[in-house]
């Protein structure tokens, strides 16, 4: 690949990295607004302090991430805390989690910003231990943000969804995850116009190597790119470590988008008529 393909590729990256860090940043600074409230009130309230209470939380909460729900043109569709099993007093588990009047899951086309109705009682057959997804595990086990996806998202979107979530803490101990989802075909929307650019097949894959989106239609949304040596060039970003574009054995470049964990997987233009 010759130097212009190369800051070509680069070029487009960035545009990726553009259109996600936004999001991310976002959710970075509600964490600091959830670190600092709950520093006071809420401060040692692990082991049940009848200061830590859902009826007090939520509001903080719905306050904090509506406005960008129902901000018009906003790629997320939902977003929240997700408090620690024993954090509040009054809910062992509890998910703080809103809605936006885009996102139809359980809710035959509402028009307006809602709380999501999951289940919370571990005796119920429809409880899902969520400290055991992804979403959670990661940051938890890491204590940084992490985007999960693309994954069918059962629990509040029914649908393919990229998911960040980073953790908060309170006293030096993990309370929750604060983050927000985005609907996977939305995101396609504003990322493959720019994929297109790319002469050549271009994939957006996360660090696992799972598809996000392509300009090549052979390669099928949440699916895994099998290509030799993929896996050792994205292993970086599974810690956030930044990294220089990588050429693959079979001459695909392999550019992280910036902070995003993602990777452009670019390969060279065929020659025309070729």
């Amino acid at each position: 690949m010759s130097t212009t393909l190369d800051l070509a590729a680069e070029h487009i990256a960035r545009q990726v990295a553009s259109t996600i860090e936004p999001a991310l940043a976002m959710v970075e600074g509600w964490r600091g607004v959830l670190e600092t409230e709950l520093s006071g009130p809420f401060a040692g309230a692990l082991g049940g302090s009848p200061d830590a209470r859902a009826e007090t939380l939520d509001p903080v909460i719905e306050a904090l991430v509506g406005a960008e729900l129902e901000r018009e043109g906003a790629l997320i569709t939902g977003a929240g805390f997700v408090a620690a099993p024993g954090f509040l007093a009054d809910a062992q588990w509890h998910l703080a989690w809103w809605l936006s009047s885009a996102n139809t899951f359980g809710a035959a086309g509402a028009a307006s910003l809602r709380r999501l109705d999951a289940v919370s009682d571990p005796d119920s057959e429809q409880f899902r231990d969520y400290t055991t997804l992804e979403w959670w595990r990661v940051p938890e086990r890491t204590g940084r943000r992490h985007l999960t996806g693309p994954y069918v998202d059962y629990l509040c979107t029914d649908d393919y969804t990229v998911t960040i979530t980073t953790p908060v803490f309170a006293d030096g101990e993990m309370i929750g995850v604060v983050g927000a989802d985005a609907y996977v075909a939305r995101l396609e929307g504003e990322l493959l116009p720019v994929l297109r650019e790319w002469s050549g097949s271009g994939t957006l894959v996360n660090a696992s190597g799972r598809i996000l989106a392509s300009n090549d239609s052979r390669r099928a949304t949440g699916a895994l790119l099998r290509i030799e040596g993929l896996a050792g060039a994205l292993a970086p970003l599974h810690d956030e470590r930044s990294t220089d574009p990588v050429q693959l054995p079979g001459g695909e470049f392999v550019v992280p988008c910036g902070d995003t964990t993602l990777a452009l997987v670019a390969e060279s233009p065929r020659p025309a008529g070729g």
